[in-house]
């Protein structure tokens, strides 16, 4: 019986002494995967949404839209991020990219400069400090996400220069970068890119955030300075009520050292409904126009004009894992869709998807 008692409490020093191990271990691991399937009305041959599609974008098939792996290092004054992925999501958005670069998600080391501030200094590869939504699916309010999120940066690389108050209100950031989405920068292009960010939650009920980008994403000797800003507002009216409103304004040069530019804009509005932990709605409504093609080129004589609608449903399986159903329709001014191969104006798509994080 003495014997019993002794192992027992042996283990349970061993349990205890792991546990705070485990409290204090700098290096965690952490992943995420996202199936989805997706039938897309027009029923395009070669299984591709439009082209202005670049998450969730492949029609009538069960696939993966992201699926990554990440370690994470974290200590007072150094961290760091890396994470391999892959998924239709990284097949369209780093297209661009050469090799084994296609698959990283992030990639990033940050030193804390200052032992009386919460200021770091960070270099790598990023989530993008662009937009209300990101490339995983679990953390937006849509499970598909809104043409502005689409067709601005998911990720970017360069050096970051980030605050926080120590009320935690205040969040402010500066960077330089290789470019409008870039990890290698374009060829022959030398141009610096740079970008700002100013999130400011005065509770726990608002979050305001400003987040611009100046730079060229052209080789120097067809040089066109282009300028951006997103701007949003996500409040929560109570326990059960929340919207979120953002705004995309964009302009860029018509040509090499001209004072003309080409403009592109897209409001977007999301009302998200919880009536309990377990389940959720969520409405959007947004509009996308860009007469010149800067962003989304579509040859046509209106350009991009295109409104957008959709309604969701979440269930939360476990605290981990969601399940998901959305149904969205597009709506443009010229016939830039397809169905059955002749030329429409509009777009209608069921998306439903599982994902489990870890």
């Amino acid at each position: 019986m003495k014997r019993i008692l002794t192992i027992i409490i042996v283990l349970n020093s061993m349990m205890a002494n792991a546990q705070k191990d485990t409290t204090i271990n700098p290096l965690s691991f952490s992943a995420y995967l996202e199936t989805y399937y997706l039938y897309d009305f027009g029923n395009p041959a070669d299984h591709n949404r439009p082209g202005f599609v670049y998450s969730h974008n492949r029609h009538n098939e069960v696939n993966i839209n992201l699926g990554y792996i990440k370690a994470a290092y974290q200590k007072d004054n150094v961290r760091a991020n890396l994470a391999l992925m892959s998924g239709t999501y990284s097949n369209a958005n780093l297209a661009a990219e050469p090799g084994v670069l296609k698959n990283i998600y992030e990639g990033n080391i940050g030193v804390k400069v200052s032992k009386k501030s919460n200021l770091w200094i960070d270099a790598g590869i990023f989530s993008s400090h662009i937009g209300f939504e990101s490339a995983v699916s679990k953390d937006c309010w849509t499970l598909t996400r809104s043409i502005l999120a689409d067709n601005s940066p998911y990720y970017e690389s360069g050096v970051k220069l980030s605050y926080t108050s120590p009320n935690e209100k205040w969040f402010i950031s500066g960077l330089f970068l290789n470019g409008w989405q870039r990890i290698q920068r374009v060829d022959y292009n030398n141009t610096p890119a740079f970008g700002t960010q100013f999130t400011f939650k005065p509770n726990k009920k608002i979050t305001l955030n400003s987040s611009s980008f100046v730079g060229n994403d052209k080789p120097d000797s067809t040089k066109q300075m282009r300028y951006f800003h997103n701007l949003y507002g996500i409040v929560k009216l109570n326990d059960k009520l929340a919207f979120t409103a953002g705004f995309d304004f964009g302009a860029e040069q018509n040509s090499k050292g001209s004072s003309d530019y080409n403009t592109w804009y897209s409001p977007v509005l999301i009302l998200r409904l919880s009536p309990n932990s377990k389940n959720s709605f969520a409405a959007r409504i947004e509009y996308y126009e860009d007469i010149n093609g800067v962003i989304i080129n579509t040859g046509t004589p209106n350009g991009f004009k295109t409104m957008g609608y959709s309604l969701n449903y979440d269930h939360a399986i476990s605290d981990n894992a969601m399940w998901r159903i959305e149904g969205k329709s597009y709506t443009s001014k010229d016939e830039i869709f397809l169905k059955d191969d002749a030329p429409t104006n509009s777009n209608f798509s069921i998306t439903t998807s599982l994902a489990v994080s870890f």
